[in-house]
């Protein structure tokens, strides 16, 4: 895949950064998708176990560490596949059974919110202060608004899965930053989908989930290749290449457009119509968003502005 051309007056990282929010709005709603045939965790092993594996042979094949060689790196490694892969999105697949897919990428949007709250606590960083609390509020209200009767959730459980899922993505993102390995980062990807599914397939027999007597429709089978190859291998492909070209601040802004096309593509597949009040709530948690990123986002606003002009 080559990232240097593009559609004809879109900049290349623009139409990264839609075709990835694509891939990763519309995953939502496959995972609702797919969990009608397929048990929750076992769904979510079985995507990772493939997409791990796809990622690990890619890794093999064009850089020259195919695997973590100290402690450092299998630590770094096992972070990020029990916080980003495994709880992320065990809890998220155990909050779809109860809650719609556009509703969950709603409570999923506050993991931006939720990393600069765990980093002010667990890295050495500014504390927050009142304005950024007042956006940890805007986004918690937000979510209450959306949990709340009428507020387009259909289970508050569901939704305690998805905000688990939302805290779980944030905290692994927080404890990987001072783990920096030189291990390439399509094998720290692999390794970790690995490790992560794995976490899955434990949890997955606990619950008594079994894959026998599964009756793979054409739906549920599309559904996992969609989420395997494309919101799993190109989504993530897609994901670091646009942090290495925009930086985190802006990569961080795609988790409010991921709702936008979870509540697209629900409603021209399923159906669904996202209530008013799910809209109110995730409009709450992109103010508190910008609240709590303020000055990060007018610096990146300025950076843009300049760039505009000298343009």
């Amino acid at each position: 895949m080559s990232y240097h051309r593009s559609v004809p007056g879109i900049p290349p990282s623009t139409a990264m950064f839609l075709l990835l929010a694509a891939f990763w709005g519309t995953s939502f709603v496959a995972i609702e998708i797919g969990l009608h045939v397929v048990p929750a965790l076992s769904f979510a092993a079985i995507r990772y176990t493939v997409a791990g594996a796809i990622i690990l042979a890619w890794a093999a094949y064009s850089t020259d560490r195919w695997r973590p060689r100290t402690r450092e790196e299998w630590f770094a490694a096992s972070v990020a596949g029990v916080f980003v892969i495994a709880v992320y999105h065990g809890a998220l697949y155990l909050g779809e059974l109860r809650v719609s897919g556009s509703v969950a990428a709603i409570v999923i949007s506050l993991s931006p919110i939720l990393t600069a709250a765990f980093a002010s606590r667990i890295l050495s960083g500014p504390s927050i202060d009142l304005v950024q609390g007042v956006g940890l509020l805007f986004g918690f209200a937000g979510v209450a608004v959306v949990a709340a009767p009428g507020g387009g959730a259909t289970s508050l459980v569901g939704v305690a899965l998805v905000f688990l899922a939302a805290a779980s993505f944030a905290l692994g993102s927080v404890l990987a930053r001072p783990l920096a390995t030189d291990l390439p980062i399509e094998t720290m990807e692999a390794w970790a989908m690995l490790l992560g599914s794995l976490v899955l397939w434990v949890g997955a027999g606990a619950r008594g989930e079994s894959l026998v007597g599964i009756e793979w429709t054409t739906t549920a089978l599309v559904s996992l290749a969609y989420l395997t190859l494309v919101s799993g291998c190109g989504g993530f492909l897609l994901y670091f290449e646009l942090l290495d070209r925009i930086g985190a601040t802006e990569l961080n802004l795609i988790g409010y457009l991921e709702p936008v096309v979870a509540a697209l593509a629900s409603w021209l597949l399923l159906g669904r119509v996202v209530d008013a009040s799910a809209v109110v709530g995730f409009a709450a948690i992109f103010v508190g968003f910008a609240l709590v990123k303020r000055e990060a986002i007018g610096a990146f606003a300025s950076d843009t502005a300049a760039a505009v002009r000298s343009f």
